[in-house]
C-alpha cells in the first residue's frame, strides 16, 4: 500500500532532479551523503540549521527554501543522519506549510518558478521546467497523490510532530540550538565536522580530562566572574572613577572595557552568565560527539548548565539577551543592536526547538541526576581547598574534576611561597601545616563578637594608654559578625597554605588529602551549607581584611550569589569531625596567653618544629637563658614557677624599701667607683627600687616569671625537649599560679610590665622597648586591634566568668559557661 505522504514527497523531489521512487528514503546511503556535501551540508549540525531556516522567522513562506528542505529531509533520512520517523515528521511539517500557503499544485509550481527566477534561473537551464510540466500533467489527470489528496491526508493525520528530540533526557539539548540545532541523539562524529582542531585552537582542549576541567570551570566561574566584579565596582563609581578605570586597563582590554562601561551607563541589565552556561552545554555536546564523554555524562553536564540557566532566566529571550551581552564583552564589540537578527529564528520560527517554555523544559528527575553527577565530580576533599583558595587566586577554579599535571614553574612558585612566606620546608612534613590551623583565634574572635554585640567589651582606657581610634572602631564593629562563626576567617588562609603545599609536590599526597578531608569536616560542622559559610566569610572579611591587600568581600559575595559557584556544589556531608590541627582546651589556651606581649600570641598548641627552625629557637634559648638541653630547660621552668626572678627581688631588693638610708648609701657607693656589668645591673635595679619605677615595689612580679615560664615551655615543646603531656602540665601549673596571685588581666598586666621593666638589662633602646611593650599591653587588654592578643576574650584564671556566650558551637572545649 502506497503511503500518501511518501508518494507526494517523492513527487516533489522530482523537481530536485530525483528519479521518482515510492519512498524518498530508499536512496543509497553513500549517494545521500555525497549529495548533502554537494549542497554544503557537511554535518548534522548544518542540516539542523537548514531545516530550521526553511520555515523562516516571521511567518513568511519561501517556496525555494521549502522545496530545498524537502530534499534535505529526504537526504538526511537516507544518509542515516535522521531517523525515519524524524525525516517523515519534517516532510509532513513542510507539506503542511506548503499546503497552507498554496491552494493548488499549479499555485505551488508557479511560486517555485517565481522564486527561481528571482535567483537568476532561466527556463531551459535545467530539467526543472520539464519536471513541473510532468507533475502538472499527473495532477490534472488525477494520477499520483493530488493536492486534494494531500490535504485530506494531512487533515486526517493532525497531531504532534517530533521535529527535535523530545524524550526527557534529550530535551536539554534544545538549549544547544544557540550554536546549532540538534536533530538526533545520541551524538556522533557526523554531528560536527572539524571538531577536534576547533577545540584545540579555541579552547586548548585535546582530551577528556581537559574538557571536563573546562566544563566545570564554565559552570562554576567562567568569564562572568570578572565581568560581574568590574560591573559592580563601576556601578558604585563616579564618572571620573569610571574613566580612570577604563584608562587604567591594558590596551588589549580597553575595547571590552568600553563595551562594559556602555552597558553600565546605558542601564542595560548587567547579566551575562548565559554566555558561560550555554557554552557549557555546547562543549558537553562536543565531548559526546568525540566519545570523550559518555552519553549520560554529556547529558548530566548539559543538564547542569540548563539547571543554572533556569535559576537565572525566566524565558528564552532573557537567556538569549544575556548570552548576547556576554558575547559582546568577549568579542569586545556591542552586539545588542544585532540581537533581533541574530536570534529571530530561534525565538520566532514556528518550528524552533525553543517553542516550549524554558521553565519546565526539563523533568525534575533529569535535573536531580545531573546535580548528583556534578557533586560527584567535586566530591574529592581537595575541591574544598580549591574553592577557598580560588577566591584569592581565581585561576585555581580551572583545576576542578580531574587534577591536572602542574607545570614545573607552578611547582617552583609554590615552593618559593612556602619557604619565603611561611618558612615551611619539605623536611618538616605535612604535619607542619598544623601550625596554621588556629582554632583558638576563631574562639577569640567569636567571643569578642558576642561581647561586642552585648556591649560587654573591656574599657578602652587601660593603665598603659588608650588604643588608636581606628583600632577601637574595628574592635567595636565585631558585633556585626556575632551570628557568624569565625573559623572561616582562619580556615580560608589555612586552605591557601594547604593548596600551595599540594602544588609544591614536596609532601606526601595521601597526608595532604587527609588534611583536606579534615578541613571539609571542620567547616561542615560549623556551617551547614554554602550560604552560611560565605555569609560568615564576607562578614569577617569586611571586619578584618588582610593588611595592605584589597578586601575580598566583593569576590566572596559573588560566590554567594552565583548559583554555579563551586561552593554550592561541594560535598557538604562532611563525615567525621577531625580537625587539621589540635584544638586546645580553653584553660590551656588561657595559660598560653599568660605569655602576653612577651611573644606573639599563641593561637594553637605548639608542635615540634623542623631542624631548621629548631636551630634558631635553640640559639634564642641559649642566648637569653643559657639553657642547652631538655633537663636544663625543665629545671629552669620549675625554678621560674617556684621562685623565679620574683624571689631575687624579694631577697636582694625588697629589704631596701624598708631602709631608705641604706638604699641611698648602696647607690652612692656603686656610683662612686668603677662597676662591672653585674654591678652596673645591680645599680640600675637599686635606682628603680628607689624611684618605685613602674610600681616595682608595690606590685606582685610573679607575672614576669609566669610569662617567661610559659614562653620557655612553648619553645621547649617546639624543640621536642618537652613531650605534650609535660608541656600541658606546665600550662596547668602556670594557670593555677596565676589564679593564686592575681584577680584579672589588668592586674596581671601591671605585674608583667613591672617585672619586664625592673629586670631589663642596660640598653640604649630601653625606652623604646618599654614604649612598645606598653602599646602591646594596650592592644592585649583592649583587643584593639582585635588580633593583638586574646586577653580581652578570656576569663582570667580563677576569675568569675564575665563573657557572653557565642550563638554557635565554634568555641574551645573546657568552658562550662558556654551555651552549646
Amino acid at each position: 500500500m502506497v503511503d500518501p505522504l511518501n508518494a507526494w514527497w517523492a513527487q516533489q523531489l522530482v523537481l530536485c532532479e530525483w528519479a521518482f521512487a515510492p519512498d524518498p528514503l530508499t536512496l543509497e546511503r553513500d549517494e545521500a551523503v555525497a549529495r548533502l556535501q554537494g549542497l554544503g551540508v557537511v554535518d548534522r549540525g548544518e542540516l539542523g540549521w537548514r531545516l530550521l531556516e526553511s520555515l523562516g522567522a516571521g511567518g513568511e513562506s519561501d517556496p525555494a527554501r521549502l522545496l530545498a528542505a524537502l530534499e534535505l529531509a529526504a537526504l538526511g533520512g537516507a544518509a542515516g543522519w535522521l531517523g525515519e520517523d524524524r525525516a517523515r515528521d519534517w516532510a509532513r511539517r513542510l507539506a503542511e506549510e506548503i499546503s497552507v500557503h498554496h491552494d493548488s499544485l499549479d499555485g505551488w509550481l508557479t511560486a517555485l518558478c517565481r522564486a527561481r527566477s528571482a535567483e537568476g534561473w532561466v527556463k531551459g537551464d535545467d530539467g526543472f521546467s520539464e519536471a513541473c510540466e510532468a507533475l502538472a500533467v499527473l495532477e490534472h489527470e488525477g494520477e499520483g497523490v493530488t493536492w486534494d489528496m494531500l490535504r485530506e491526508w494531512l487533515a486526517a493525520h493532525r497531531g504532534p510532530l517530533a521535529l527535535w528530540p523530545d524524550d526527557p533526557e534529550a530535551r536539554v539539548w534544545r538549549l544547544r540550538a544557540a550554536f546549532s540545532p540538534i536533530l538526533e541523539t545520541p551524538a556522533g562524529s557526523l554531528d560536527w565536522q572539524g571538531l577536534e582542531p576547533w577545540l584545540a585552537e579555541a579552547w586548548q582542549v585535546s582530551g577528556r580530562e581537559e574538557l571536563i576541567r573546562v566544563l566545570l570551570w564554565l559552570a562554576a566561574q567562567g568569564d562572568r566572574q570578572g565581568w560581574d566584579l568590574d560591573a559592580n565596582r563601576l556601578l558604585g563609581a563616579e564618572a571620573g572613577e569610571r574613566r580612570a578605570w577604563l584608562e587604567g586597563l591594558a590596551s588589549p582590554d580597553q575595547p571590552a572595557g568600553r563595551v562594559l562601561l556602555g552597558f553600565v551607563e546605558g542601564g542595560e541589565p548587567l547579566e551575562w552568565a548565559a554566555w558561560d552556561w550555554l557554552r557549557l552545554i555546547d562543549l558537553a555536546w562536543a565531548g559526546a560527539c568525540l566519545g570523550w564523554l559518555s552519553d549520560e555524562e554529556a547529558t548530566d553536564f548539559a543538564a547542569h548548565g540548563a539547571d543554572l540557566a533556569l535559576h537565572r532566566y525566566s524565558d528564552w529571550t532573557a537567556l538569549a539577551r544575556a548570552y548576547q551581552r556576554g558575547r559582546s564583552l568577549f568579542e569586545a564589540r556591542d552586539l545588542l543592536p544585532a540581537f533581533d537578527a541574530d536570534w529571530a529564528l530561534l525565538l520566532l520560527s514556528p518550528v524552533s526547538p525553543w517553542k516550549p517554555p524554558l521553565q519546565g523544559l526539563l523533568e525534575p528527575e533529569v535535573l536531580e541526576r545531573s546535580r548528583e553527577a556534578i557533586r560527584a565530580w567535586r566530591r574529592e576533599p581537595r575541591h574544598w581547598v580549591l574553592a577557598l583558595a580560588s577566591v584569592r587566586e581565581p585561576e585555581l577554579a580551572m583545576r576542578q574534576g580531574v587534577a591536572p599535571e602542574l607545570p614545573a614553574a607552578r611547582r617552583e612558585d609554590a615552593r618559593g611561597y612556602l619557604a619565603e612566606t611561611l618558612d615551611l620546608h619539605a623536611d618538616e612534613g605535612a604535619e607542619a601545616l598544623a601550625r596554621y590551623w588556629l582554632p583558638a583565634q576563631a574562639h577569640h574572635l567569636n567571643q569578642l563578637a558576642a561581647d561586642a554585640a552585648h556591649g560587654a567589651l573591656p574599657p578602652a582606657q587601660t593603665p598603659f594608654g588608650h588604643p588608636a581610634r581606628a583600632d577601637l572602631a574595628g574592635r567595636d564593629a565585631l558585633g556585626r559578625a556575632s551570628r557568624h562563626a569565625a573559623t572561616i576567617h582562619m580556615a580560608e588562609k589555612y586552605a591557601f597554605h594547604l593548596q600551595m603545599a599540594m602544588d609544591s609536590g614536596l609532601f606526601e599526597a595521601e597526608r595532604l588529602t587527609e588534611l583536606a578531608k579534615a578541613l571539609q569536616g571542620s567547616l561542615c560542622r560549623f556551617y551547614p551549607d554554602a550560604r552560611r559559610l560565605l555569609s560568615a566569610w564576607a562578614h569577617w572579611e569586611a571586619l578584618l581584611p588582610e593588611p595592605e591587600l584589597p578586601a575580598l568581600v566583593a569576590e566572596i559575595r559573588w560566590h554567594l550569589d552565583d548559583p554555579g559557584s563551586l561552593f554550592h556544589w561541594l560535598d557538604w556531608r562532611g563525615g567525621a569531625w577531625q580537625e587539621p590541627g589540635p584544638r586546645p582546651t580553653l584553660p590551656h589556651f588561657t595559660a598560653m596567653a599568660l605569655v602576653g606581649p612577651l611573644n606573639s600570641a599563641a593561637w594553637s598548641l605548639p608542635q615540634v618544629e623542623s631542624a631548621r627552625e629548631c636551630a634558631s629557637i635553640r640559639e634564642w634559648v641559649d642566648g637569653h637563658y643559657g639553657l642547652h638541653g631538655a633537663d636544663e630547660l625543665a629545671e629552669f621552668i620549675d625554678h621560674l614557677l617556684e621562685a623565679g626572678d620574683r624571689q631575687e627581688y624579694q631577697i636582694n631588693y625588697a629589704p631596701y624599701t624598708l631602709n631608705g638610708a641604706r638604699l641611698a648609701s648602696e647607690i652612692a657607693t656603686l656610683e662612686s667607683g668603677e662597676c662591672s656589668e653585674e654591678e652596673r645591673n645591680h645599680l640600675l635595679r637599686l635606682r628603680r627600687v628607689r624611684d618605685d619605677e613602674d610600681g616595682c615595689n608595690d606590685l606582685d612580679l610573679t607575672a614576669w616569671d609566669l610569662a617567661q615560664a610559659v614562653d620557655l615551655a612553648i619553645a621547649g615543646r617546639q624543640l621536642g625537649w618537652l613531650e605534650e603531656a609535660a608541656f600541658l602540665r606546665v600550662l596547668e601549673r602556670a594557670h593555677a599560679l596565676a589564679a593564686r596571685h592575681y584577680g584579672g588581666w589588668e592586674e596581671y598586666a601591671r605585674g608583667l610590665y613591672a617585672g619586664f621593666s625592673f629586670f631589663m638589662g642596660e640598653t640604649p633602646e630601653r625606652e623604646a622597648f618599654l614604649g612598645g611593650f606598653r602599646q602591646a599591653l594596650v592592644g592585649w587588654l583592649a583587643a584593639a586591634p582585635p588580633l593583638a592578643g586574646p586577653w580581652a576574650s578570656l576569663d582570667f584564671p580563677g576569675a568569675r566568668p564575665r563573657h557572653w556566650a557565642p550563638m554557635h558551637v565554634d568555641t574551645l572545649p573546657g568552658d562550662g559557661h558556654q551555651l552549646h
